[in-house]
């Protein structure tokens, strides 16, 4: 789960919740087999930082006290709470958790184990949801999640530097790294840089450089490896022709996302990618910055670029104990009121596309225009049962090439070859 910090913290995105409906290794939906499938419900979730989610479930508890809803804070790290929430779901009917705030890349993972249950996509608002944010929900042709936070990459600039060079934000790829060569060191800056330490960020800024050119990773729900292309070549080579020709920074080669927000906002980087908080913070005041930056969809070879989505989908436990509960719980969360909360208290990008054009909301939250448009152009990261794997391999092969160790072509055989070697099913 990603993911999002603010303020030198992450704003994990929070944890909470689904349905019920039928599972070939569970009970069936809406409780048959469950009792009458409402009563109290347990939900896990990495840690809220922010506090917010508790006053989203007390408004819940306050109107629900038969369905009364216990929070589970797991750690804030995405990858223990991943390992902590295989464990529990392992156990079966020993599961202590019957509702689930997933990172959107483990809903593939945790559908084809059969951990958590197929849902009726009519018992929730998924025609009100942004369009790409439902992709990201479904495994094998079936709703086995429900989106609640979403979120894509933007390309951040210093938008006081680029006025006194009379110059607009780059729409491509040449534009960046013409003016990460030439403006940037003129005001003391360094170029640009993303989340390129060998970790999940890594993962999602070279799967954005090959979908900008127009090339694939997997495809066939992880059953056909397609990253063999000149698109994925061209999107490789962008990454690593910055760190050798110097417009990334060296550093930058240890940036997840804290320490890449950190860089722009204290006036040390011309461009940089990351997600919208880091926009809210860094234009908040007293940063060195605020007020200096804007923020656009990234770019890519021949024009604007393709955003990886980022965001949190909410899965039921198979062997959840109130399965209708569950269900009435998400209709809830999904709301335009609790939506409207998740921006305006938890500073999270909502589901609600509706939400993105209301007029207040975007005079304080100026950005959403540009997200949103980012969002509806998206692309999810590799679906695959074995995602955790594919991740690995992409962030070895990459991180290889953007240190000169492995020229773009090569890099791109030696995916080829290795997710190949990663069992999807």
């Amino acid at each position: 789960m990603r993911w999002l910090r603010a303020a030198g913290r992450c704003l994990l995105v929070l944890g909470v919740v689904l349905t019920g409906c039928v599972s070939s290794n569970g009970p069936s939906a809406d409780g048959a087999g469950a009792g009458d499938g409402r009563g109290p419900l347990t939900l896990a979730t990495a840690g809220d930082l922010t506090g917010y989610l508790s006053t989203v479930l007390d408004g819940w508890n306050r109107t629900h006290p038969g369905e009364r809803v216990t929070l589970v804070e797991l750690p804030d790290s995405a990858d223990e709470t991943h390992a902590q929430m295989v464990t529990d779901l392992r156990g079966g009917d020993r599961s202590r958790f019957d509702v689930l705030n997933i990172d959107v890349t483990w809903t593939a993972e945790f559908a084809a184990a059969g951990w958590i249950r197929p849902l009726d996509p009519g018992r929730f608002p998924l025609d009100s949801f942004l369009r790409p944010v439902v992709d990201t929900a479904t495994y094998d042709g079936r709703l086995y999640a429900v989106p609640y936070v979403t979120n894509a990459g933007l390309l951040l600039y210093r938008k006081d530097v680029l006025a006194k060079e009379g110059v607009p934000p780059p729409r491509t790829w040449a534009e960046l790294e013409r003016d990460a060569k030439t403006i940037a060191p003129k005001y003391g800056l360094d170029g640009y840089a993303g989340q390129f330490l060998p970790y999940e960020g890594l993962t999602v800024n070279a799967a954005e450089a090959v979908y900008s050119a127009g090339g694939t990773i997997l495809g066939d729900e992880g059953d056909r490896v397609t990253v063999n292309s000149a698109a994925a070549r061209e999107g490789i080579d962008f990454l690593a022709r910055g760190v050798r020709e110097g417009w990334i920074p060296k550093q930058a080669l240890s940036y997840k996302e804290e320490e890449s927000k950190q860089a722009f906002q204290d006036g040390r980087l011309l461009f940089l990618r990351n997600w919208s908080y880091a926009y809210a913070v860094a234009s908040a005041p007293g940063s060195p910055v605020a007020g200096k930056i804007g923020a656009v969809r990234l770019p890519g070879p021949d024009g604007l670029g393709t955003s990886v989505l980022g965001g949190s989908d909410l899965a039921v436990n198979s062997h959840a104990r109130h399965p209708d509960s569950a269900a009435r719980l998400i209709a809830y969360l999904t709301s335009e009121r609790v939506q409207r909360q998740v921006l305006t208290l938890g500073a999270l990008p909502p589901v609600r596309a509706a939400l993105y054009e209301d007029p207040a909301l975007v005079r304080r939250f100026p950005y959403l225009p540009t997200l949103r448009a980012s969002v509806l152009s998206a692309a999810p990261r590799p679906k695959s049962p074995r995602y955790g794997q594919v991740s690995l391999v992409v962030q070895a092969v990459v991180r290889d090439a953007m240190t000169g160790h492995e020229t773009p072509e090569s890099a791109v055989r030696r995916l080829a070859r290795e997710l190949a070697a990663v069992p999807q099913r």
